[in-house]
């Protein structure tokens, strides 16, 4: 097993990155042809779930997901997570089974093929350096989240840097509350051992999506946006 870790990143470096080079250039290329004739169907979004599956496949990393029970398909969500691990994009887009669009940062957009990909898709760019258009980002959002289509989001705002939640941000509990749609607090563990912040060497192992039941706000009032964002992350943080 030692020799097999020891290897490992040899194997990464000059098997897997190149690969997934590859495949995340061809896999942009369909998005951006599929998604504007095909959009929120599993034709569109088939690449872009083969992508997620096949990089965990090949750094050898499993994923189990915990209280898919707890999702309607016809029902649109704001999905909240936290963010471990570049992995966590691979997770959520390879096994949640709904569509979603993500919130994402505007500096995606410059990132070649990925970016455009993205904007066919229909997720959404915040600048939450600029309030106005990060305002008009969020009134974007509001008009997609229908029909069964969810916003994912991580309210911490970006990985962490030791493993340990950070704080969640408001605009996706603002979209929630204004739209009335559920909460669903999910909790991603593992990923930060997978792969941490500070380096770009994959260590083989499992990462769990547990994905709780909603917070539904016709039926749960919380006295502020603080209780109702504390209360999400209070959720999340107790199965890590």
């Amino acid at each position: 097993m030692k020799k097999r870790l020891f290897l490992f990143p040899f194997y990464q470096w000059i098997v897997v990155f190149p690969i997934l080079l590859i495949l995340t250039i061809l896999v942009a290329l369909a998005t951006i042809l599929l998604s504007p004739v095909f959009p929120n169907t599993r034709l569109s979004y088939f690449p872009a779930r083969l992508w997620a599956r096949v990089a965990c496949k090949f750094c050898f990393v499993h994923v189990k997901v915990v209280g898919l029970e707890n999702l309607n398909p016809h029902q649109s969500y704001v999905l909240a997570l936290n963010h471990q691990s570049l992995f966590d994009i691979f997770v959520v887009y390879g096994w949640m089974p709904c569509f979603f669009k993500w919130m994402i940062k505007a500096e995606v957009h410059r990132i070649p093929f990925v970016g455009q990909a993205c904007d066919a898709a229909g997720h959404i760019f915040i600048n939450r350096s600029n309030p106005v258009s990060a305002r008009l980002s969020l009134e974007k959002a509001k008009a997609r989240l229908q029909n069964g289509v969810s916003l994912a989001i991580f309210p911490e705002g970006t990985r962490t840097y030791s493993g340990q939640m950070g704080k969640f941000k408001r605009g996706a509990f603002r979209i929630a509350t204004d739209l009335s749609l559920p909460i669903v607090p999910i909790s991603l563990k593992g990923g930060f051992d997978r792969l941490p912040r500070n380096t770009l060497n994959v260590t083989p192992g499992l990462i769990e999506m547990i994905i709780h039941k909603p917070i539904d706000l016709n039926f749960e009032h919380p006295e502020n946006g603080s209780d109702l964002i504390q209360q999400t992350w209070d959720i999340i943080h107790s199965s890590l």
